[in-house]
């Protein structure tokens, strides 16, 4: 679009040579009667009126037109199925020891039981075999009767009561201390199994959707628009879904985990798809289990009740692809997988720095596409960071921007983004609004007559007689074809001269 100077210059040869007519015709200080609007000057002229209105300059800047939001997609790092079934195993066999240790415990704790009860029986027999009159009696009859055990043997009960209670309580004591260590066994076995346990939880908790070997099966074309609920890539076979939601999981979806965001995430997803029935909330119940196996079959995906980590990723909405980094067939390694953007159409502005302040949030503006048509819109976002220009020297802005000078991001989006059809990465032309007045003095721009000594100056008419003006210039709306100006005897009402269209 042309600009204001532009504008001015190309009026200004016109101009000077209506100025010299109507100093020929007559002179337009002395009052002289002029037929209404169209006798002074050799070309045709109508009459435009001073108003009074707000007023805006939009300049022309270049843009790319393309897409919202560009995100990058990544496998996310995590524990092999292979480590998880290894930590599984290590608690099997811990929990088994465990087992072995407690039925040790429960075996000697009987061995025990049972040498105390028989070291009590022979300790009531030696209190009476040894004690009173039953040992005085023992011992003179052992005197009387001479040795008459085999052998020579003495056959003092109490003497061979004394002898097995001793014999009774050291295979107590031996068994006592075989207990003690058997409740060491047992102890440590049982930590051991809590390691165990806790190894197998922080391993299904980050156990990954992929192993040292597993290999991308599909993966999708440039330009293709995934949905909710459909697949991104598939790995080993299986397909790794697009769900909608801000916050990335860091960790599997298993049943036991704790609380958060992502899961309410998920919860919601579940239910969107169909598959929740009214499911809500943070917590990962039975309910959440039950959807993700009706997922997992409608997709037919073996059925875990649990998802893990990278077999599912979260987007704001719908995605389209923009570039595919790996190849059917390669390993899967933690890492970029796919770019993708929204599906939300949007100009990219790169604005001289300078004009920062006069762009906001909610600004419209006019793109025009390189269709020729042009569709409404407005500013989404202005940039806070401002950039050092290219090393090409080009700076943004457009013919409003500062060349080569530093400048910020604008984003605009389109009213009807069905306009822009399937226009990507296509130079546009926008029409941003840079400065306005709420309250201006408007002629329009072809009012302007250019003095021989400078300046501008408006043709006023009052009644049958003709004056000029002299006036300041302010700001030029290019679209309206409107130029703000100033002057001691300018007013809102007045009535100008302009050529006739």
């Amino acid at each position: 679009m042309t600009s204001p100077r532009r504008i001015v210059l190309a009026v200004m040869g016109l101009v000077l040579v209506a100025v010299v007519a109507v100093v020929l015709v007559s002179d337009p200080f002395a009052g002289a009667k002029k037929p209404s609007g169209v006798a002074d000057n050799a070309a045709g002229t109508s009459l435009a009126t001073v108003t009074r209105r707000a007023l805006s300059s939009q300049t022309p800047v270049g843009g790319t037109l393309g897409y919202a939001s560009a995100s990058s997609i990544r496998i996310p790092s995590g524990t092999p199925p292979s480590a998880v079934q290894q930590a599984e195993q290590s608690a099997a066999a811990s929990e088994a020891t465990l087992l072995s240790a407690r039925a040790s415990l429960a075996a000697d704790a009987a061995t025990l039981a049972g040498l105390q009860a028989t070291l009590s029986a022979a300790r009531e027999k030696e209190s009476v075999d040894c004690a009173g009159e039953g040992a005085a009696e023992s011992a003179s009859s052992s005197a009387g009767e001479g040795d008459s055990s085999p052998g020579g043997a003495s056959a003092d009960p109490c003497t061979g009561d004394v002898d097995t209670v001793s014999s009774d309580q050291q295979g107590a004591s031996t068994d006592a201390t075989r207990l003690a260590a058997d409740r060491a066994s047992v102890s440590s076995a049982q930590a051991a199994l809590a390691r165990a346990q806790a190894g197998v939880s922080a391993a299904r908790s980050s156990e990954a959707a992929y192993g040292q070997s597993s290999t991308f099966t599909m993966l999708p074309a440039v330009g293709r628009v995934v949905s909710r609920g459909q697949s991104l890539y598939a790995i080993g076979g299986q397909p790794v879904m697009l769900l909608y939601g801000s916050v990335i999981p860091s960790r599997a979806f298993v049943a036991g985990m704790p609380p958060g965001p992502e899961v309410t995430e998920l919860n919601a997803n579940l239910d969107a798809l169909g598959y929740g029935n009214g499911l809500t909330g943070d917590s990962f119940t039975a309910a959440t289990a039950t959807a993700i196996d009706a997922l997992q079959a409608a997709h037919g995906i073996p059925t875990t009740g649990g998802l893990a980590l990278g077999s599912v990723v979260f987007e704001r909405g719908p995605v389209l692809v923009t570039s595919v980094r790996p190849t059917v067939g390669a390993n899967v390694a933690p890492g970029l997988v796919l770019d993708v953007t929204s599906t939300v159409p949007q100009v990219t502005i790169q604005l001289s720095a300078a004009q920062q302040s006069s762009v906001k949030v909610g600004d419209p503006v006019t793109i025009n596409l390189p269709n020729e048509r042009s569709t409404e819109g407005v500013v989404s976002a202005v940039g806070a960071v401002a950039k050092a220009p290219s090393k090409g020297g080009e700076g943004g802005g457009g013919e409003g921007g500062e060349e080569g000078g530093p400048t910020i991001e604008v984003d605009v989006t389109p009213n009807d983004p069905g306009a822009i059809g399937h226009l990507d990465e296509a130079p546009v032309t926008v029409e941003i609004t840079t400065a306005s007045v709420a309250n201006a003095l408007t002629v329009p721009v072809d009012a302007l007559l250019a003095l021989a000594g400078g300046g501008y100056a408006l043709e006023v008419v009052e009644g049958k007689t003709h004056r000029l003006e002299a006036v300041s210039l302010g700001l030029f709306d290019d679209a309206e074809g409107l130029v703000q100006v100033s002057g001691r005897e300018v007013a809102a009402g007045q009535r100008v001269v302009v050529p006739s269209s």
